[in-house]
């Protein structure tokens, strides 16, 4: 993570003008100090969270403290640390392990602790005490804050989501801000009712009983976690155990229900699990958290993709809560919240981006692993028709990638089904799949662990690929267009180009079955081409609109 800090250092000399230009765009001094790498954040990288929590159901209040590790990477001028904490939570004291106090200031969900005397090269640790009522969550998980709710037996059910404008801050005073994960992991310890089980993300550690009604649990990840991937999960859960051998050796499953869902699970959950593994490490690499072990979970809301610890809302029945997002009825033979939230171990959490506003990466990617596995499993012919029919989702409102970085401003929903077509077209161009598999493969691990920009991610498939996509990324990721395909045919010469598309587009085409295979190269200027009768019968608007994002218009 060291490499990370060397990159947030460099992006503050143009902080300024950066600034200058959000105020110009509408935004608040509020969005660049909750987006920003200022530099009350520049001068210290994060190394572990441990986290003791301990809510109070009935009053829904919550008091805690969190520990800080970090490292001094730069000494830029400023004694203040930038900690996020949203109201109406509060921080009540900020100590060292001596027991020194801290004074601190807060600016909106800003809070500036002072700390002195930093040197470059040394490591500090502080405690953070807080308390108050958290923002509770609307509709989990679509919005941020805690669940208070009763499983259907009348017992408290308590989690927390706060993925994306939310941010964890909502829950836990910490550096809100994705480019940097606390390098040696984190621990999260919650104190709760004897009666009930709380569940972390990692491995439980430690279990404390208290002698007053009330028992600890410390759960702990070893691997760098994403700020919004630590949650608690709190009620009448009992587990059950297995072990998958994967492509890194023994991989520990744990699956956390509740109490009278455990036959259905049993019957149910494996066989979900044991496919995406197969699947994602056949198409992604090693699943990126042996050494944490992967989790389900039960949760009152639909899912999440917490690392090593996903939360699992589906009804234990195929489908999105029995739903078909493609319409084409292969949605409705495996379970999406398996699938998907299960994809994000790889594109979320293993490779996270920096910014809200690349959050592509996490969901194009993760879109797409829903395709990946659907060809895995049921074939590639099955992979290409969901991915068609996941298309009805696409609204082409704004841009995937917003034009502001830095002031936690996120893109269109389109990042989920667009950026799935996006990749999809991808590989139908380089027409190799086993490159392709090399290439999601190697982001992974070339990117093991790491925070990351779309650039990064987009000149890395160029580079593999063996073939310039930057026109093609910038067309569905910056542009809300849909380019057309024209194309004309007289006799064996066809003619083709891309209209309506940004200037360069060139997304190369290619269109096979069994006996033919037909290359072209569209640009947004008029190619001409000789066709054998076989390549010509590939031709046709169907042939381009199954298996390419575009719209193709035939000329007459």
């Amino acid at each position: 993570m060291k490499i990370r800090f060397l990159l947030l250092l460099v992006f503050l000399l143009s902080t300024t003008v950066m600034l200058q230009a959000q105020n110009q765009s509408g935004f608040t001094k509020k969005d660049s100090l909750r987006g920003t790498i200022t530099p009350e954040r520049a001068w210290w990288n994060l190394t572990r969270y441990d986290l003791e929590i301990q809510p109070d159901f009935t009053s829904k209040t919550l008091k805690g403290t969190n520990t800080i590790s970090y490292t001094v990477v730069a000494n830029n001028g400023t004694t203040k640390m930038q900690i996020d904490l949203k109201d109406p939570l509060k921080i009540d004291e900020v100590t060292d392990a001596s027991g020194k106090k801290y004074p601190f200031t807060k600016e909106g969900s800003v809070w500036m602790i002072e700390i002195p005397n930093q040197q470059k090269g040394t490591n500090g640790k502080i405690s953070i005490r807080y308390s108050g009522t958290p923002h509770e969550a609307i509709r989990a998980p679509w919005d941020g804050g805690w669940t208070f709710t009763k499983d259907s037996l009348g017992r408290p059910w308590m989690t927390v989501t706060c993925q994306g404008g939310a941010g964890a801050s909502i829950w836990y005073p910490c550096k809100d801000h994705q480019s940097d994960e606390p390098d040696k992991g984190a621990s999260l310890t919650m104190r709760v009712p004897d009666t009930l089980m709380a569940v972390g993300n990692g491995r439980l550690k430690k279990t404390t009983k208290h002698g007053d009604g009330t028992t600890s649990y410390r759960w702990e990840v070893t691997n760098p976690i994403n700020n919004y991937n630590i949650i608690p999960y709190i009620g009448k859960y009992i587990s059950f155990k297995e072990v998958y051998t994967g492509e890194k050796g023994k991989l520990d499953l744990t699956y956390w229900v509740l109490d009278y869902n455990e036959q259905k699970a049993k019957s149910y959950l494996p066989k979900e699990v044991h496919n995406t593994m197969k699947s994602f490490e056949y198409w992604f690499g090693p699943y990126p958290f042996y050494e944490d072990g992967y989790q389900l979970i039960d949760v009152p809301h639909t899912g999440m993709e917490h690392q090593s610890a996903v939360a699992y809302g589906n009804w234990y029945q195929p489908g999105y809560r029995k739903r078909d997002g493609s319409g084409t009825g292969w949605g409705l033979k495996w379970d999406f919240i398996v699938i998907h939230e299960s994809g994000h171990e790889w594109f979320g959490n293993n490779i996270t981006s920096k910014d809200l506003a690349d959050m592509w990466v996490h969901e194009g990617f993760t879109n797409y692993s829903e395709t990946l596995f659907i060809e895995y499993i049921f074939g590639e012919q099955a992979g290409n028709e969901y991915n068609v029919g996941i298309r009805r989702g696409i609204r082409n409102d704004k841009p995937i990638i917003p034009t502001a970085y830095g002031v936690n401003a996120q893109g269109s929903g389109d990042m989920y089904p667009k950026g799935g077509n996006l990749l999809h077209a991808i590989k139908h161009s380089i027409n190799d799949n086993e490159k392709f598999r090399q290439i999601l493969r190697g982001l992974n691990k070339d990117f093991y662990h790491q925070t990351v920009t779309s650039t990064q991610v987009e000149n890395y498939i160029s580079a593999k690929a063996g073939f310039d996509y930057s026109k093609v990324f910038d067309q569905y990721l910056r542009n809300i267009t849909i380019p057309k395909f024209e194309f004309q045919i007289t006799g064996n010469t066809a003619r083709y180009r891309y209209t309506n598309c940004i200037p360069g587009f060139n997304l190369p085409i290619v269109l096979k079955n069994n006996n033919t295979v037909l290359k072209l190269l569209p640009t947004d200027v008029w190619k001409t081409t000789e066709l054998t009768a076989a390549e010509l019968s590939l031709l046709t608007v169907d042939g381009v609109k199954n298996m390419y994002y575009v719209d193709p218009v035939p000329i007459q």
